[in-house]
């Protein structure tokens, strides 16, 4: 082989080389900044046909409504907590700031958090829903195949309640 294409080879070696890392190391990086959405009966069942469960201290975004008569808030400072649910299951979700002025009782929210040891979401944002017109298409699928006022009496709630 001549050695003017063995040095174009091995650049060309070098370029792919240089690309596969590249992209492995961006892979890599933006693997913790992944938030999947659960609700709250994916998050106690699992997700999926294979029942995937989150690990705690994962990220993730809980959807659902806010449970009737599980708000708490602490009178010293601005933690909060209260109950997320859908037709299968309860979770509890605490967070520590302000909330937006359309949350309340029986609402929608979405709520971006980290998952702690008792399927508690202590939140870092909360987002309620602000009209009737929109719902992120996750979340209103979700909602549609798990909410249902009537099996409320049937959903399972947080250890310790």
């Amino acid at each position: 082989m001549n050695p003017r294409r063995k040095s174009r080879l091995y650049l060309v070696f070098a370029l792919i080389l240089g690309s596969v890392a590249t992209v492995a190391l961006v892979l890599y990086a933006l693997r913790s900044n992944i938030d999947l959405f659960y609700t709250p009966s994916e998050l106690l069942e699992g997700k999926g046909v294979n029942h995937d469960m989150p690990h705690v201290g994962q990220r993730l975004r809980i959807g659902g409504m806010v449970q009737a008569g599980s708000l708490k808030r602490d009178s010293g400072s601005l933690k909060i907590t209260f109950n997320v649910y859908d037709a299968r299951g309860v979770v509890a979700v605490t967070y520590d700031g302000i909330l937006p002025d359309l949350f309340r009782e029986e609402q929608g929210i979405v709520a971006q958090g980290v998952l702690e040891e008792g399927n508690v979401i202590r939140a870092t944002e909360v987002l309620a829903k602000h009209d009737e017109n929109y719902t992120p298409p996750e979340v209103a699928e979700a909602m549609k195949s798990n909410h249902s006022p009537a099996t409320q009496s049937m959903i399972k709630t947080p250890a310790g309640e």
